[in-house]
């Protein structure tokens, strides 16, 4: 009966004990950073790879597609690349506005509209890598007995190797900073708590949610400089 509090005593909830840090709110808590970590911020970063991830593939899928159609069909690259740059020139937030009446405060309308954001990157990279294939490799090729498949598949499409993923990496980090506005739509990624944060005065949870989205940008970034490294292993041996 020790835990029951006798009636009429006051009830104070435990908080536990906060470091001095905490209590004169300074610039970075560690102690508190690491005790919020898996409640506060891991769940937010997954969130943030998966709205990134799932982005940056569906725009380069499409974007690839529509590279690939609009470098044999010349006539479809200018209308495609302004339709794509009409998408890219869209306010975040007015972009969320004008789709939350028809897929509402979902993550769909996040992906939508971040995926809007990589299409015209990574389409201008496929284009431009293709288009950079100088065509007296592309005559030879022919020469050799390749058709128009095997030209793409075997020469145009690894030439075009660098200028996809530079794109792909330009695309990438856009998605990630892109996506920390999208806590205006759903409760999730790190923008959730740079959003909570900007109306506490308590410094350390803005100053972490942004280094964060940060950090994962260089690490999508770094990430991607070693796939590129690694499939275009010539490019290395040209300086």
């Amino acid at each position: 009966m020790s835990g029951i509090a006798p009636a009429g005593d006051p009830v104070i909830p435990d908080y536990g004990q906060a470091s001095e840090c905490v209590i004169d709110n300074g610039v970075f808590c560690g102690d508190w950073f690491v005790d919020q970590w898996s409640t506060a911020f891991w769940p937010p970063l997954i969130d943030h790879i998966y709205m990134v991830v799932i982005a940056v593939a569906i725009g380069f899928i499409i974007a690839f597609a529509a590279a690939l159609v609009a470098y044999r069909k010349k006539w479809l690259a200018g209308p495609t690349g302004i339709v794509a740059t009409f998408l890219y020139t869209l306010p975040p937030l007015a972009l969320f506005q004008l789709l939350v009446p028809f897929t509402g405060l979902t993550l769909l309308t996040v992906e939508i509209a971040l995926v809007c954001f990589t299409l015209v990157i990574i389409f201008q990279a496929v284009l431009a890598g293709l288009a950079a294939v100088p065509d007296d490799v592309k005559k030879s090729a022919i020469g050799m007995g390749l058709d128009q498949r095997q030209l793409m598949v075997n020469v145009e499409l690894p030439l075009a190797l660098p200028s996809i993923i530079s794109g792909l990496r330009i695309a990438t980090v856009l998605t990630v900073s892109v996506a920390t506005i999208a806590a205006f739509v759903v409760d999730s990624g790190l923008g959730s708590p740079i959003l909570k944060a900007v109306s506490s005065p308590f410094n350390t949870q803005f100053i972490a949610a942004g280094a964060l989205a940060i950090l994962l940008a260089f690490v999508f970034d770094g990430l991607l400089v070693i796939v590129g490294k690694i499939l275009t292993p010539w490019t290395r041996v040209r300086v």
